[in-house]
């Protein structure tokens, strides 16, 4: 599954300001600054937002976070295993159909998302 806009979902914790983007109109406020509360792409704290924000949606949801890889969740419900990994702004989900259904269901009522079906290659490795 593709995350359509993963940088906008996330909160910024640190204090980012910018300046006026060019042919803003400003009259009178030539020396004011915009205060940026949510993550921008190209924003050096965006992908650490956006991380943040992601895990603790999982972990809310009841996945594990593997001790090996920090992209790496699972989870175990009935004794039917399902495994997320995280790619930049992509999740690849694996394990049993009916679990992936419905952490697609979730997954989509929390974020925009855009669903990819089945994966054929990743990195150029044949699935």
């Amino acid at each position: 599954m593709d995350m359509k806009t993963k940088f906008l979902d996330a909160f910024t914790e640190d204090e980012v300001y910018i300046e006026h983007p060019e042919g803003f109109d400003t009259f009178y406020k030539e020396s004011y600054v915009f205060r940026i509360k949510r993550s921008l792409y190209g924003l050096k704290q965006a992908p650490c937002a956006s991380y943040t924000r992601i895990n603790s949606y999982l972990t809310n949801l009841g996945f594990t976070k593997s001790e090996a890889d920090a992209n790496l969740y699972h989870i175990v419900v009935e004794g039917k295993l399902l495994i997320i990994i995280l790619y930049v702004d992509d999740l690849i989900l694996t394990g049993d159909e009916k679990l992936i259904r419905s952490c697609k269901e979730d997954l989509a009522r929390e974020f925009k998302m855009k669903d990819m079906v089945l994966m054929h290659s990743f990195l150029s490795l044949e699935v």
